[in-house]
């Protein structure tokens, strides 16, 4: 029942804030579309004089995105704008997620004290009424950079890169987070995804998304239906222990490779919990089937000499596996919904990232690692 109230409440927030959102248009003034962003606003946000502001380019999705050409003193010649999405539903799904929210708060309160790794901010701004939105960060185009994703699969050293980044912010808030999500400081704010409200209809998404895959894909699907029966305690196992930050959702497309160095994209879905859930999203989802047996204890290795050297503890080796053979439920449930609702990914790379993790479900034994820790 308090599962029910919780998740009625977070509805009705999100309800609240699109439909303040309609009743005041314009006449708030935090910018609401990319033609907003005027020379006056993104002053306000970047706290330097802009002078003058011309579009280059745009894209929509569960974000409005743009380059923008700026000129004033100080300020960059290019950036990388994220707003709001334009439509009401994509909005409606990004406060179910807290998705604008949760990024504008990384950028201004957590990116300063991780450095290389994550794309420069130079302002974030979010307004609580409406739900709206405004991230301006580097334009990375100016820059070579090489952007991946699950059909194009990391080389066995961009992964190795890739791990130690997670390790360099695991290690960066390791032992700094309240006892339990909600808590006071800076880090109390962060949620585990088993507390998340929207928990209550995952379940649900993911049986819906099996039957509609079923009759179109030769994937065994079904193979995670332990995981949907018992996802609560599924979630709750997979957070179970030490916490630290977590990117949440570290799959291939979210990363970048520049100057030889990697990085980490798209910090909509900042969560606090054990870090096999970043490790196994990010490994189960960025080496083919056939090649992430023989690399995935190398990369765990990795992950624990990276951590300890910059600061976190020492892992245990064999319990280190353990967790990321249970946290393989993250890449599968995100996997199962990303491809049965659609519209989210191309439906290629969607469909390779499922084939990998159930793949993997069943090589890793996941259901056995979770049994066994009840």
């Amino acid at each position: 029942m308090r599962s029910v109230v919780r998740f009625g409440a977070h509805v009705g927030r999100g309800v609240r804030r699109l439909a303040l959102d309609s009743a005041l248009g314009g006449r708030r003034s935090f910018p609401r579309r990319i033609g907003d962003l005027t020379p006056a606003a993104l002053s306000a946000i970047l706290g330097r004089r802009v002078e003058s502001v011309t579009q280059l380019d745009g894209a929509a999705g569960t974000s409005s995105r743009a380059r923008l050409a700026l000129r004033g003193e100080g300020v960059p010649s290019s950036v990388f704008v994220k707003m709001s999405a334009a439509g009401a539903g994509i909005r409606m799904l990004g406060e179910l997620a807290g998705l604008g929210e949760t990024e504008a708060r990384f950028y201004r309160e957590l990116a300063p004290e991780l450095g290389a790794g994550v794309p420069r901010s130079y302002g974030s701004a979010f307004d609580s009424l409406t739900g709206r939105f405004v991230v301006v960060l580097e334009d990375m185009s100016t820059t070579p950079c090489q952007f991946p994703d699950t059909l194009h699969p990391l080389a066995a050293d961009q992964m190795a890169q890739l791990v130690e980044v997670l390790a360099g912010v695991h290690a960066t808030f390791w032992g700094r987070l309240p006892q339990k999500s909600g808590g006071g400081g800076q880090l109390g704010w962060l949620m585990a995804p088993a507390d998340d409200p929207a928990n209550l209809m995952t379940p649900a998404v993911m049986r819906m998304s099996a039957r509609r895959l079923a009759a179109k894909t030769s994937i065994p699907v079904h193979a995670g239906r332990y995981i949907w029966e018992n996802f609560h305690a599924a979630t709750a196992a997979i957070d179970s222990g030490p916490h630290t930050v977590l990117h949440g959702d570290s799959h291939p497309g979210n990363t970048y490779f520049r100057d030889g160095r990697a990085g980490l994209l798209d910090w909509q879905v900042v969560r606090r919990g054990h870090p096999s859930r970043d490790l196994a999203y990010a490994i189960v989802l960025g080496t083919p089937v056939g090649e992430r047996s023989r690399v995935e204890r190398d990369l765990l290795d990795t992950y624990r000499s990276a951590l300890a050297a910059q600061g976190g503890p020492q892992l245990d080796r064999d319990e280190l596996f353990t967790r990321y053979r249970q946290a393989v439920v993250h890449p599968y449930v995100s996997g199962l919904a990303t491809a049965g609702l659609g519209g989210m990914q191309d439906d290629g790379v969607a469909l390779e990232g499922l084939r990998r993790a159930v793949t993997a479900l069943a090589e890793l034994d996941t259901v056995a690692a979770l049994q066994r820790s009840r």
